[in-house]
């Protein structure tokens, strides 16, 4: 007898992408640099990219820890932090910044990689012991 019943290849789909889903919220919730917490979504990620790629030609220059107008400027260096406070920053620690960042989102990959290899799907994808932790260091 033929048996009707779910697809197993939309099954998996629908379940892959719930995995996504979460993996992409907790990824855009942010990151923690040490104390700080910084926004993490596509503009911030192109701001950070940008910045750390600038920090990484000036400490290949010669920039020193410290200097907060290691980027050229006429003022300190500052990243504006997910609770609206100001980070003065060298280019030592805008390159760390998004090392941290970086860090963030492969650890959310990973985790949501490893949910979805594991044959089972869990409960409850809003699980923390699912995902990376993600707090102030």
């Amino acid at each position: 007898m033929l048996e009707f019943g779910r697809n197993p290849v939309k099954a998996k789909q629908e379940s892959d992408s719930g995995v996504n889903d979460e993996r992409d919220r907790r990824i855009t919730a942010g990151f923690y640099y040490g104390p700080y917490k910084f926004d993490w979504n596509e503009a911030t990620k192109s701001r950070v990219t940008g910045a750390a790629s600038l920090a990484g030609f000036a400490i290949g220059a010669g920039a020193q820890p410290n200097d907060l107008r290691w980027h050229g400027g006429n003022s300190d260096f500052v990243w504006i932090l997910q609770d609206n406070s100001i980070l003065p920053l060298d280019a030592q620690g805008m390159f760390a910044v998004s090392q941290s960042a970086m860090a963030h989102e492969a650890a959310h990959v990973f985790a949501g990689r490893t949910i979805k290899e594991s044959g089972t799907m869990p409960a409850d994808l809003q699980d923390d012991a699912l995902w990376p932790l993600v707090e102030p260091k």
